[in-house]
């Protein structure tokens, strides 16, 4: 199988991979078997074991025990201190950030004003691990990634609603579909142990003063861990600006890359996500698995 194969298979996995966590979600207080989740997706529990196998490398059992309220509790107490040290060794500056895997560049302010005049922006739409993503691209780096495949849990959103929503963005840029030239990023950025190899992927971020500090505070979440809305006001030295950084972090344009489904509530509920929770439930547990030993 090659690699377009491989992600089409696993968008397709990713459906169901959302009922099952949907399903436990609804019914944690009975705490069912992998049996009945199974029957809950038309699957045998052979085959469930497969497609999680298939899809996060790990059973069932290992991949939904990341899923729980205490899980996340603990990941976030084992995680403050790793952060700690992140910011201590000075990754707190706009560039070379995130264990080095993403640079990062603003706009020009004659560029943020007139909403990228000047610019031409390729995009396409590919499957991902977490289902369709549109990805769009200046000649400086990633601009946006968004996906457009809903999970039950939020409303449906179109390919053509996140196109429209994409050209709001940057309504002077010049638009060209390209999927040829967007699809080489997908394996990068959703490979989650790309990290250690290759050359860094870079972002190019329209945004507010305000907002970039907030998205440059995500980029030294590594993979594997998480933060609180608390933590990211903090190290940008907003401590009483929780409600600012929320919506900052509400308006990332590039999700996964910047890591916004890493914040978390302090008390370890999994908060909300831009493009569903049970999707950040997803991604978070998929990186808590390929993190651990």
């Amino acid at each position: 199988m090659n690699i377009q194969t491989d992600l089409k298979q696993l968008s397709e996995d990713y459906l169901r991979i959302e009922q099952a966590i949907l399903y436990l979600e609804n019914h944690y207080k009975d705490q069912p078997g992998l049996e009945e989740v199974a029957a809950q997706i038309g699957l045998s529990e052979y085959h469930f074991q497969r497609l999680f196998t298939r899809w996060a490398g790990v059973s069932p059992k290992r991949f939904l025990q990341f899923l729980t309220k205490e899980g996340a509790k603990d990941l976030l107490n084992q995680s403050e201190n790793l952060l700690d040290t992140t910011h201590q060794v000075g990754l707190s500056s706009l560039g070379r950030l995130h264990d080095l895997f993403v640079t990062a560049e603003a706009v020009t302010p004659g560029e943020y004003k007139s909403r990228g005049a000047g610019l031409t922006i390729r995009y396409g739409i590919h499957p991902t691990p977490f289902g369709k993503c549109l990805i769009a691209t200046t000649e400086r780096g990633i601009c946006h990634l968004g996906f457009v495949q809903t999970s039950a849990a939020v409303p449906w959103t179109s390919e053509g609603d996140a196109i429209d929503n994409l050209v709001a963005e940057w309504k002077q840029a010049r638009m060209i579909e390209d999927y040829k030239s967007t699809a080489p990023l997908i394996e990068p950025i959703f490979d989650l142990r790309y990290n250690n190899r290759g050359k860094p992927l870079n972002v190019h971020l329209r945004g507010t003063n305000f907002q970039l500090k907030v998205w440059e505070a995500l980029l030294q979440v590594p993979a594997g861990s998480v933060t609180t809305y608390e933590g990211i006001a903090s190290r940008i030295g907003k401590p009483g600006a929780l409600r600012a950084v929320g919506t900052a972090i509400g308006h990332n344009p590039i999700a996964v890359l910047i890591p916004c489904h890493r914040v978390i509530r302090k008390a370890g509920e999994f908060g909300n996500y831009r493009y569903g929770t049970l999707r950040k439930k997803a991604l978070l547990a998929r990186e808590f698995v390929t993190a651990s030993p």
